[in-house]
């Protein structure tokens, strides 16, 4: 576990969170009071079983859903707040999601999926095209830039994937089990490179996993038990 020395600043506070699914005895009360800060590009992962509501967190502090109570402060703005077309907007220009599949369009080759993503704040030809490029060199994929999804392997995608994210320069990085189908020696390459991007661009990580091995590249650990997040000690 890495230490939090030179992290200026709080990018993400959330107070009080809770989201329930349905109503009534039958309702599923998945996340209970989450209390959570981190600092400016710091890494952190979250662990929990399967069922704990990682996932659900990581989409509410994504904007992708709103919680049935409390608050979530991106920078010191309270997207819970915000209308649908602000967090739209947060999405497209300040996020990074790297989810659990990879989520590629399979008519698209793997340059076309990354240049895809970053039309989407209007950057300029010239500047995706180098973006994308860059990416896919950082994750070890330049010679299959023209390749479609179903001629690369499902760690080949999921590389894909992360570098679809990190060519955006998000300040946040959401990453669901990123290391996911990747072999050991290529999950520590993403890892270091994670740990890079956060040390030379401030982003911020927050990265669920069941990888044990993530712990050695984060800042802090958390675990996720009973709809409650929780500081993990040694």
């Amino acid at each position: 576990m890495r230490s939090q020395n030179g992290r200026t600043g709080i990018s993400i506070r959330v107070e009080g969170l809770k989201r329930t699914f349905g109503s009534g005895p039958s309702a599923a009360h998945v996340l209970r009071g989450v209390d959570l800060e981190v600092m400016k590009g710091e890494l952190v992962a979250l662990y929990g079983p399967s069922g704990s509501g990682k996932t659900t967190l990581l989409n509410l502090i994504g904007a992708l859903d709103r919680p049935t109570a409390g608050t979530i402060e991106i920078d010191g703005k309270n997207i819970v707040r915000m209308s649908d077309r602000a967090r739209a907007r947060l999405r497209r220009r300040q996020f990074g999601f790297i989810f659990q599949t990879s989520t590629l369009v399979p008519t698209y080759t793997a340059y076309e999926n990354i240049d895809m993503a970053l039309r989407l704040p209007r950057l300029g030809y010239f500047e995706r095209r180098r973006r994308a490029r860059v990416a896919l060199q950082a994750v070890g994929l330049s010679a299959w830039a023209d390749h479609v999804p179903d001629e690369l392997s499902g760690g080949q995608q999921q590389r894909v994937a992360v570098a679809r994210a990190l060519a955006l320069r998000p300040t946040l990085v959401l990453a669901d089990e990123p290391t996911s189908g990747l072999d050991t020696r290529t999950a520590r390459g993403i890892l270091k490179l994670f740990r890079g991007i956060a040390e030379a661009q401030n982003t911020t990580f927050i990265i669920v996993s069941h990888d044990p091995m993530i712990t050695e590249f984060v800042d802090r650990t958390f675990d996720l038990h009973d709809g409650r997040v929780e500081p993990r000690r040694l």
